[in-house]
């Protein structure tokens, strides 16, 4: 059998090749590790030792031809993420010299020059800050001196008195604002928008994204589940994205997802609209218009 080609992901999750074929990692047992094809409307899966240096089980059938091409285009990036670590070249130079001996064949698979941007932009590692503190004195108090950063780490700063949780104890329900709005941004940073604009089908499994939080919170997952079938592999960064942040990631070793990083309690409205209550903050938003004018 020819031999396994080792690679990773844009996640930087194991991944491996072998006649053209790409697998990303499914889970890992004690004995073994499954790889299913990385084409998610494709159900070939393939078993390697734990080392990923041979198969124990040879590959089950695909339902495409394989894309050898994509092969040499992901070892590129593999190396361009390698060599922002360790270099200080300009981005420029790095997604050149890397890229110098691409077969012309792979150029296709490649990502967009934009984003190949901001893949070494978002590997090259941060700036330690001498400080633990993201805010200047200045904004951690409210005009009366009261302190109003309850919590801050590198993901999230919240804000509040002691006079504000009191008021909100007193409130059945809360408002909260910018939620999956969030999924456009992802869409414009992944070089997406014009695909939203031309491709009638990938902007539909979009908006079908946007509308998880009216699905019964049991079924969320297989509902995710089906619609990330329907994404093509141009689109990976933003399923993952959802994934990550809304879903949670399935787990590598055993069965289930790793925790989210905003829980379903927290964004879904189905029981809302079940119980005829407020699913938007749009009273809210029309309101602090108008006292904005006063």
């Amino acid at each position: 059998m020819s031999r396994i080609e080792k690679l990773m992901s844009q996640k930087s999750r194991p991944m491996v090749a072998h006649r053209g074929f790409i697998y990303t990692l499914e889970r890992t047992l004690e004995d073994k590790c499954t790889f299913r094809c990385k084409n998610r409307n494709c159900k070939a899966r393939c078993h390697t030792n734990l080392s990923m240096d041979f198969f124990m089980l040879d590959p089950t059938a695909h339902s495409h031809a394989p894309n050898p091409e994509q092969i040499p285009a992901i070892e590129a990036m593999n190396k361009i993420k390698m060599k922002v670590v360790s270099s200080d070249e300009a981005t420029s130079s790095i997604i050149q010299s890397s890229l110098r001996a691409l077969p012309l064949t792979a150029v296709s698979s490649l990502p967009s020059p934009a984003s190949l941007v901001r893949t070494v932009r978002r590997q090259r590692p941060t700036p330690c800050s001498t400080s633990n503190s993201l805010l200047l004195d200045l904004f951690r108090k409210t005009d009366r001196g009261e302190d109003f950063v309850l919590y801050e780490d590198n993901q999230m700063i919240i804000c509040a008195t002691t006079r504000n949780l009191s008021l909100l104890k007193q409130c059945k329900h809360w408002f909260v604002d910018g939620t999956f709005k969030a999924v456009w941004r992802h869409v414009q940073d992944n070089g997406l928008t014009r695909k939203y604009e031309d491709d009638d089908t990938f902007r539909l499994n979009v908006r079908k994204l946007l509308v998880l939080p009216f699905v019964s919170a049991s079924e969320v997952i297989e509902a995710f589940d089906l619609l990330a079938d329907d994404f093509d592999d141009e689109a990976e960064n933003l399923v993952e994205y959802f994934e990550e942040t809304w879903i949670g990631e399935k787990k590598i070793r055993g069965n289930g997802r790793k925790k989210p990083k905003f829980n379903n309690e927290l964004w879904n409205v189905y029981e809302h609209v079940m119980n005829n209550l407020p699913r938007s903050n749009n009273a809210v938003e029309a309101w602090l218009g108008i006292a904005r004018k006063i």
